[in-house]
């Protein structure tokens, strides 16, 4: 974790120093730098701050909390991202209205569970340009946005918790434009256009990278998207729960593991949030096994290739298919049956 958080934050940092500094001079140095520092942020993303914020990377819940902030550096806000990531979308997986990861806006469909509109039929098209816009809205007005609709759902706590929060990501996100944007364009001999230009494709890479991670885990044929009845509660256990909500993919690649941590072992992670990710590996045959077992599903794909296909026919069905949403996954694999 130490070696990787190393390599991460120099894929991140060093890029952009070198346009800063003036050692990059020509127009392609500063593309291929801000091209690398986005493949960095991602890495920190998936690889670092995850754990981190998660409790898993050290015992040390200080050491959790420094390295937590390192999603600070990259633009967006550890205190948002663990309410979304550890409270909503680690309770309410793949349940619409509950999970903050699978509500999205109007023009994309996420979930049986919400409603169609005339754009949907063509968003296995569409999705993938704003998966790569992602990050561009999430260090800019998503976190904002998603602070305080979290306060009012009551879940921040206090007028002074509120402002202070909000003050303290506004200067974060301050510090993240005047490293990404201000000294690039006030040191180098870059003009604006250009610095624009390569921090647009900085973030497009970053967001279609992380989003293409996370969401062939949870929007997927496979998977299960459970509803709440009229008191907000779902029937089940927990982990039956997580391993119909949710698909691994590409566990044979120690490289790909690596490089987006471990989130290839998407049950497992779920299953175990707090557990660090690179003991997701060896942990993997016994969930399975165990599962086989009871016979409880272990949805898993081959290659990320392969889930990258699963997910486009799942924006397909979700947009052109009647779909029947699954009130709960309570006991086998047998009650749930495709309608589509």
């Amino acid at each position: 974790m130490i070696f990787k958080t190393v390599v991460m934050m120099m894929i991140y940092f060093v890029p952009v120093i070198l346009v800063i500094t003036g050692v990059a001079t020509e127009t392609w140095q500063l593309f291929a730098c801000f091209i690398l520092s986005g493949f960095g942020m991602a890495g920190i993303g998936m690889g670092v701050m995850h754990d981190a914020i998660h409790g898993t990377y050290s015992q040390n819940p200080k050491i959790n909390k420094l390295l937590g902030y390192t999603l600070n550096m990259v633009g967006a806000n550890a205190t948002v991202w663990r309410i979304q990531h550890n409270v909503l979308h680690h309770t309410y997986t793949n349940i619409h209205e509950g999970d903050d990861d699978i509500n999205a806006p109007f023009f994309l469909r996420f979930s049986p569970n919400m409603p169609k509109n005339t754009l949907h039929p063509y968003q296995h098209w569409y999705t993938w340009f704003f998966y790569g816009l992602s990050t561009i809205s999430w260090v800019t007005s998503k976190d904002f946005v998603r602070f305080d609709r979290y306060y009012k759902m009551g879940l921040i706590k206090g007028e002074n918790v509120y402002r202070n929060t909000v003050l303290k990501i506004l200067a974060w996100k301050i510090i993240y434009y005047v490293f990404t944007l201000g000294l690039p364009i006030a040191f180098s001999g870059f003009g604006v256009g250009q610095i624009l230009l390569a921090f647009l494709i900085l973030h497009f890479i970053t967001g279609l990278s992380i989003s293409l991670v996370f969401q062939t885990a949870h929007v997927m044929p496979e998977v299960v998207f459970p509803v709440a009845d009229e008191n907000g509660t779902v029937e089940g256990e927990r982990m039956l729960h997580q391993l119909a909500t949710t698909s691994n993919y590409s566990e044979k690649s120690k490289v790909f593991s690596w490089m987006i941590g471990g989130l290839n072992y998407q049950v497992e992670h779920h299953l175990f949030p707090d557990i660090c990710h690179v003991h997701y590996r060896k942990i993997a045959p016994i969930v399975k096994a165990t599962a086989a077992e009871y016979n409880i599903p272990y949805y898993s794909k081959k290659t990320f290739f392969d889930a990258l296909k699963s997910h486009f026919e799942m924006l397909y069905l979700l947009g052109n298919a009647e779909m029947e949403p699954v009130k709960a996954y309570t006991n086998t694999h047998e009650h749930y049956e495709k309608t589509y």
